[in-house]
């Protein structure tokens, strides 16, 4: 009789990555926690958040795009931890990920509006844009429907790794405050988003130097390869999207 050998489970698998998934335990939170705070002397509601752009608007587009940027950039080390905790809980590591991953694309709907009503400030002034914005305020889209995965998702996570031992108790808590961030449209810095975007570097960012460390270092050659590479296909990128 034959026995088909069972396979070998996989403890690094190719996507995201170590070196994705450890940049984006890195980038992520810190990008979103240097925004947070470029914003912080602003007000929270939205009227004085266009009114803010009004008055510095190269402050504010740093401010929005970094945080946008952080949220993006969060999503590959969203997927090496729940693979992570996946390894001895999967229910946790399946509705966690799932969750936090929609969530970031809820963040992103959010940035594309906040965009947009700056916009309105820049083409029309901003008691203009501020009445149109408020007029809209509270208006029914698809992902207001992604709200409780916005804050449930971190909570998940957070007890998944815990409980898988990727996080200890400490670190863990941290990464359970990203569910404090204010969410929606417009909205500014307050002292929730500051602890929020902290316990989102005190978790992650050490676990993303960790994972870059877990294997070889490549050849000098090679990493210098790789960095030449992604700079070429990021600078093609933003050309290409300021062409279309």
């Amino acid at each position: 009789m034959t026995v088909t050998p069972a396979p070998n489970p996989v403890s690094r698998p190719a996507f995201p990555g170590r070196w994705v998934g450890g940049a984006s335990l890195v980038l992520g939170p810190s990008l979103l926690l240097a925004g947070v705070l470029l914003r912080l002397r602003f007000d929270f509601f939205f009227p004085a958040q266009l009114s803010a752009y009004e008055r510095h608007p190269g402050l504010m587009t740093a401010a929005y795009s970094l945080v946008s940027a952080g949220w993006v950039l969060l999503w590959p080390g969203v997927v090496l931890l729940a693979t992570r905790i996946g390894s001895t809980h999967r229910e946790l590591a399946l509705w966690g990920g799932v969750l936090t991953v929609l969530g970031l694309f809820a963040r992103t709907f959010h940035a594309g509006v906040d965009h947009l009503a700056f916009q309105l400030v820049a083409a029309q002034g901003v008691t203009e844009a501020t009445r149109t914005v408020g007029g809209a305020y509270g208006s029914f889209h698809v992902f207001s429907t992604l709200n409780a995965a916005i804050m449930g998702g971190w909570l998940l996570v957070a007890v998944g790794a815990y409980r898988a031992r990727v996080l200890g108790p400490f670190r863990a808590l941290a990464l359970a405050l990203a569910s404090a961030m204010p969410l929606g449209v417009l909205k500014g810095t307050t002292p929730l988003s500051v602890t929020a975007a902290v316990g989102l570097c005190v978790a992650l960012v050490p676990l993303g130097v960790a994972v870059g460390r877990e294997g070889p270092a490549p050849l000098a050659a090679t990493a210098a390869g790789r960095i030449l590479l992604v700079g070429a296909v990021a600078t093609g990128m933003f050309f290409f999207g300021r062409a279309g």
